[in-house]
């Protein structure tokens, strides 16, 4: 039987469905185009805002559109956040626990042909293990550490949709890692719903996990995914400034540049607390790229806490930013603060905060023209190889190289956010 999978959302979302992947071909399945005609659909939904309901809705009609007699597979946030939820056209429902067994809930359904819908898991407390050995069509692998978010700050759903934050054990970190390296993986990405807390449940540090990883050998890189200003403490700093296979990238979300719309958020930190974090790490690696999120709009905020985000992105450098117009969320605490902001008034203020992330993006970018960098090759399309480096700069190159190879490249000019280089050697195996 043929299988389509649709995936929204985060990395953590993109980490299931490959272990869906890697399940439903031991199984037999066939794993096709999501467009394609498929006997089956999985849609491994979001929540994050209203805008991605109104998606995680719309795959889920298509798909039982294309094919009438399909089994409909909607599964994640969405489906947690609307436990009551009911649609003729989902055939299984799953939330965010026990999507490790689609497998046995696509043979039940099969074997009855009746709509199953699997209970809330998020009452336990232990991590859902998932164990991936590739990462079809990819150069870098994600491996997910973590599940769950305590922060519940004012704007977001996710801690209610995803948890209690849980973590997988430290040993199967390693084994999944060192097994994703063998099988050719030079780029790893850790990634969880809040990265940085792994352990808090296990009595152990996520500088100690980073410790032990970056010494299996033959891992080339190691990213993290995101990780919050709190959560850089002196121990992961330590790390950081010993070993070369962690990245020359950091993303740390920042939401605001007000210590008033922090507040109002419920973010763990101030502008002053975030910049010294910011100060650390270019004292140990001045080069860095640190991207960033920004909320725009957010209930309270004034013209002029918005004309101090602009300037403290200036002032901090930033590599890029994410740029997220404030969405209502029901079920927030943000929903219920007064001075909610025109959306014309949102739509203004994202379109200058994008404009100066360009800007800050070609600032950084430029620097290293002239240089020679390290890259690994990704993709090869329309004459050029495409990959990006340690510090994420993307980089296109006139002729084409065997992906999954990192190359020492001499980068020449930037233009629309790649920079454009010339090859000089290979450095690593395929």
């Amino acid at each position: 039987m043929k299988v389509g999978i649709a995936t929204l959302g985060c990395k953590v979302n993109t980490y299931e469905s490959e272990y869906w992947v890697q399940e439903l071909e031991k199984a037999g399945y066939e794993i096709a185009d999501f467009t394609d005609i498929c006997d089956v659909y999985l849609i491994n939904t979001c929540t994050v805002t209203n805008t991605s309901d109104i998606k995680s809705r719309k795959m889920i009609h298509q798909a039982k559109r294309r094919n009438p007699n399909s089994c409909v597979v909607a599964a994640g946030c969405f489906i947690e956040a609307n436990g009551n939820y009911e649609d003729p056209d989902i055939d299984i429902y799953i939330g965010n626990q026990d999507k490790s067994k689609l497998v046995s809930l696509l043979d039940e359904y099969f074997a009855n042909k009746e709509p199953i819908r699997v209970p809330s898991g998020l009452a336990k407390t232990t991590f859902e293990d998932m164990f991936l050995t590739h990462f079809e069509g990819r150069c870098r692998a994600f491996v997910k550490i973590q599940d769950g978010c305590e922060n519940f700050c004012s704007y977001c759903i996710i801690p209610y949709v995803r948890g209690k934050c849980r973590s997988k054990s430290f040993s199967k970190v390693i084994e999944e890692v060192t097994a994703l390296v063998e099988a050719g993986y030079q780029e790893v990405v850790l990634t969880g719903i809040h990265t940085g807390n792994y352990g808090v449940d296990l009595g152990v540090s996520f500088a100690s996990l980073l410790k032990q990883l970056v010494v299996i050998p033959g891992l080339a890189r190691l990213r993290i995914s995101s990780i919050e200003a709190t959560e850089l403490t002196d121990e992961v700093l330590a790390v950081l400034k010993s070993s070369p296979i962690i990245v020359d990238h950091l993303h740390i979300p920042l939401q605001a540049g007000s210590d008033h719309v922090l507040k109002l958020m419920n973010r763990k930190y101030t502008l002053a607390e975030y910049y010294d974090i910011i100060k650390a790490i270019r004292e140990i690696r001045p080069m860095i790229a640190i991207t960033t999120d920004i909320i725009v709009g957010f209930p309270g905020e004034t013209e002029e806490d918005f004309e101090q985000t602009l300037q403290i992105s200036k002032q901090f450098a930033f590599a890029k930013i994410h740029v997220f117009p404030y969405s209502e969320r029901k079920g927030t605490a943000a929903m219920q603060l007064p001075q909610h902001i025109d959306p014309t008034i949102k739509k203004q203020r994202a379109r200058q905060l994008v404009a100066l992330s360009n800007t800050l993006e070609k600032e950084y970018a430029t620097k290293f023209i002239g240089q020679k960098v390290e890259v690994l090759f990704e993709t090869y399309k329309d004459g050029y190889s495409v990959g990006h480096t340690s510090n994420y700069l993307k980089v296109k190159v006139a002729q084409e190289i065997p992906p999954n190879t990192i190359q020492v490249v001499t980068l020449t000019d930037y233009c629309f956010g790649y920079c454009l280089g010339s090859l000089e050697e290979v450095l690593c195996r395929m």
